[in-house]
């Protein structure tokens, strides 16, 4: 089969290939209203302007960022609304960019802690009794109530 059809319209592998997707994600960002629902050959067989590469190939970048699928679904609202401010792009690039930072701090806190545990394993009680093992004792230790995170910090 031609991926390129004379009419110009794209098979969904040719459109996957140039976009760096897989089949099943264009299918699932169709299902999920990011792009329009494509056009069917009579064999049933999908296909797509050359429109939809543009706007695959932004929901990619999208997701790469780790964007959610509603924020996706406004970026691309306003790459193509004129009327619309760019401050509203900026506002949720920038909530997202407060959720990874937070994420970070998280991942460093529990980066220190599992440092601590394997020096304290290799100082105290390397090579003995597995249930004597430090890191055992200090991972099953109650968590304080100061550490858990309260109901709007997730």
């Amino acid at each position: 089969m031609n991926d390129l059809y004379p009419s110009g319209l794209l098979s969904i592998g040719l459109l996957a290939e140039r976009c760096g997707l897989s089949v099943s994600a264009i299918r699932y960002y169709e299902e999920v209203g990011l792009i329009p629902a494509a056009q069917r050959k009579p064999s049933g067989h999908r296909v797509y302007s050359s429109d939809a590469q543009d706007v695959l190939t932004l929901i990619r970048h999208c997701r790469d960022f780790g964007f959610s699928i509603d924020d996706t679904r406004a970026l691309l609202s306003l790459s193509s609304s004129a009327d619309k401010n760019c401050v509203e792009a900026r506002d949720i690039a920038q909530v997202h960019l407060d959720a990874v930072r937070a994420k970070i701090a998280e991942l460093q806190a529990l980066q220190t802690s599992l440092a601590r545990f394997v020096k304290s394993c290799g100082e105290q009680c390397l090579g003995g009794p597995a249930p004597e093992c430090s890191i055992l004792k200090d991972i099953s230790l109650p968590v304080p109530v100061s550490a858990i995170p309260g109901p709007c910090c997730g």
